[in-house]
C-alpha cells in the first residue's frame, strides 16, 4: 500500500500512480491538527509519501516518528508530479 499524506485534492497524481502499478493507494488530508488523529500506518503499508506544500509541520512530524518505529521508509516532494516521479524513481519506487 502506499499512502500519501497532504494535499486536498490529489488530481492527476492518482491517476499517474495508477499507470505506475500502485493498485492500493491511501490518502490522508493532513493538513490540519485534527488530521493526526486519522493517521494509523497499516501493517502493509511499504511506502509513505508527504507532500510537503500541504501538510501541517506538527503532522508531519507525526507521520515521521510513526514510520520510522515501524520500519516504513518515506519520501517527501511537493505537489507535482514532476517532483513526485523523481523521489519515487530515486527511491526506486517506479
Amino acid at each position: 500500500m502506499l499512502m500519501i499524506i497532504g494535499a486536498d485534492h490529489l488530481g492527476g497524481i492518482e491517476k499517474n500512480l495508477y499507470d505506475h502499478g500502485f493498485t492500493d493507494i491511501s490518502h490522508i488530508r493532513g493538513r490540519n491538527v485534527a488530521d493526526r488523529k486519522k493517521i494509523n500506518i497499516p501493517s502493509n503499508t511499504a511506502l509513505i509519501v508527504v507532500l510537503t506544500d500541504y501538510i501541517n509541520h506538527m503532522t508531519a512530524k507525526y507521520i515521521k516518528d510513526q514510520a520510522k518505529a515501524q520500519g516504513v521508509p518515506m519520501i517527501f516532494a511537493k505537489r507535482s508530479w514532476c517532483f513526485l516521479a523523481k523521489e519515487l524513481s530515486r527511491c526506486g519506487a517506479i
